[in-house]
């Protein structure tokens, strides 16, 4: 009787001990937080919102996106002349967020709008008209229900860290641990990606060398993420954009062609025609400093379609002669040895798509691209038009130059061989999140990535209880043995007699 009421009690502990555990495991509710970045490019401005699991800030890859808005219209640059109107184009796309995340929740999501290279730009042409279009998109910001803030100006070495930080913390690469760790060991990759960004009106790279030097500190930035220190090297070329380096060349073909209101565009498909403002195309800093006096207001360009010709022209934009350190990309800009993997994103990979060369599975050799792009820079115009005809003329114009850019700036700029072309990977999104400089501002700026690894508990509480039943299995076992042992059966008793 006492060995029934012993296992009696014994199997009413375990089972208790197996209710706990699952109670104390049971999913809680969830807990979600949201967040707003606006990007303010040169030619659009786009929303993202982001969310993320509440207990689960400092967690890497656990911030994704659920929604991204384009604004309709130009980027808030493009309002310089009517610089009331910068704030009400946002109306619209901020509407949509209001409808995405919970009302309840509108008061603590925070928005923030960081301007990049276009607002740069139009703070050097102009001041006042930069300051002016800051504040009417920051009274319409703040006429929203979120919690606003700011809204600024970012600098180029921002957004290229931005867009590092955002692609490595995507990919995971911030904090391994456990097996993610050890496979990453013997996969021989490099700790972090390299980030290559490409916009209307900059350019930015981003990378850990290999090895620090002290050349040219002012391109160098310190990271502390997760307990781990991270030197950076990053630079922005203003005006390296794909916009504005095609301006920069259409400035450059007028020198050469000072006489004649017309002359043929190797970048352009062949049958292509466009009328450019001699005004328009030397308003802004990238291209002011090349203006002159000429005998005509406006300019006439045929397309040619000549590919070779097209990189030659566009070469012409990379200074290749003067390098006061050990080593350059072009302009005289110190560049270390190219590093690791990179991710090259937005205008990188809007173009190289639109050419069906981001392959996933295995990046295309480079003599396919350049030979992809010569190949489409030669067709005619009227047949690019029919093909692509649900693509706004004035970008589908432009693609031939843009891939012929890329590859330029790519190879002469920053010395990408084919060699090392294998290591470049276009990307669009990660996982559910665009590849940017956005996710980056964020994390930063809501400090979700903490410099110092967040203090966790050996086990977790799932273990702890699991381990716990099972010692306590244990024990009712040792104990049910110890008193077979000592307080035997009559029957075993009497068959031992």
């Amino acid at each position: 009787k006492i060995l029934l009421i012993l296992g009696f009690l014994s199997t009413l502990a375990v089972i208790a001990l197996i209710a706990v555990a699952v109670t104390q495991n049971k999913p809680l509710p969830k807990n979600i937080k949201y967040g707003i970045v606006l990007d303010a490019g040169s030619s659009h401005t786009n929303l993202y919102v982001y969310e993320w699991p509440a207990e689960k800030e400092n967690d890497t890859g656990v911030v994704q996106q659920v929604e991204v808005c384009k604004v309709e219209g130009p980027g808030i640059s493009g309002y310089s002349h009517a610089t009331e109107k910068a704030g009400p184009s946002l109306a619209q796309c901020l509407r949509q967020a209001e409808e995405v995340i919970p009302s309840k929740q509108h008061q603590e999501t925070p928005v923030y709008l960081g301007a990049t290279a276009g607002m740069r730009l139009l703070s050097l042409e102009n001041k006042s008209a930069a300051d002016k279009v800051l504040s009417s998109v920051e009274k319409t910001l703040r006429s929203a229900p979120f919690s606003f803030q700011g809204a600024r100006i970012i600098s180029g070495q921002e957004e290229g860290a931005y867009g590092w930080i955002t692609i490595n913390y995507l990919l995971g690469n911030f904090k391994q641990s456990g097996w993610t760790k050890l496979l990453h060991s013997l996969k021989s990759l490099s700790e972090t990606s390299g980030a290559l960004d490409l916009g209307g009106a900059s350019t930015q790279i981003t990378f850990v060398p290999n090895k620090v030097s002290s050349e040219s500190p002012e391109n160098l930035l310190y990271f502390r993420l997760y307990g781990k220190d991270y030197l950076v090297y990053t630079h922005s070329f203003l005006c390296y954009g794909k916009d504005q380096a095609l301006q920069q060349k259409l400035a450059e073909d007028l020198q050469a062609s000072i006489s004649n209101r017309s002359f043929l565009d190797p970048c352009f498909h062949q049958g292509y025609q466009r009328t450019v403002n001699i005004s328009d195309l030397f308003k802004n800093p990238c291209t002011s400093a090349k203006k002159k006096q000429f005998p005509f207001s406006q300019l006439y360009i045929q397309g040619d379609g000549d590919y070779q010709k097209c990189r030659r022209n566009i070469q012409k934009l990379f200074n290749k002669t003067n390098c006061p350190y050990s080593s350059c990309s072009f302009n005289g800009i110190y560049l270390p040895p190219l590093q690791g993997d990179f991710g090259a994103f937005s205008a990188f990979y809007f173009v190289m798509n639109f050419l069906n060369l981001t392959s996933e599975q295995s990046p295309i050799a480079l003599d396919k691209v350049t030979s992809t792009i010569e190949s489409f820079c030669a067709r005619p115009w009227h047949e690019v038009k029919t093909v692509y005809h649900q693509i706004k003329e004035k970008y589908l114009s432009e693609y031939c130059f843009s891939g012929a850019y890329i590859l330029s700036l790519l190879e002469n700029g920053y010395e990408f061989t084919e060699k090392n072309w294998q290591r470049i990977h276009f990307l669009g999104k990660i996982g559910s999140s665009d590849a940017g400089w956005t996710l980056g501002y964020m994390l930063n700026l809501t400090n979700m990535i903490p410099a110092e690894e967040p203090a966790v508990p050996p086990l977790s509480h799932g273990s702890y209880v699991g381990l716990m039943v099972l010692c306590s299995l244990v024990l009712v076992a040792m104990i049910l043995f110890a008193w077979l042992l000592f307080h035997k059966p009559k029957c075993l008793q009497k068959g031992i007699v």
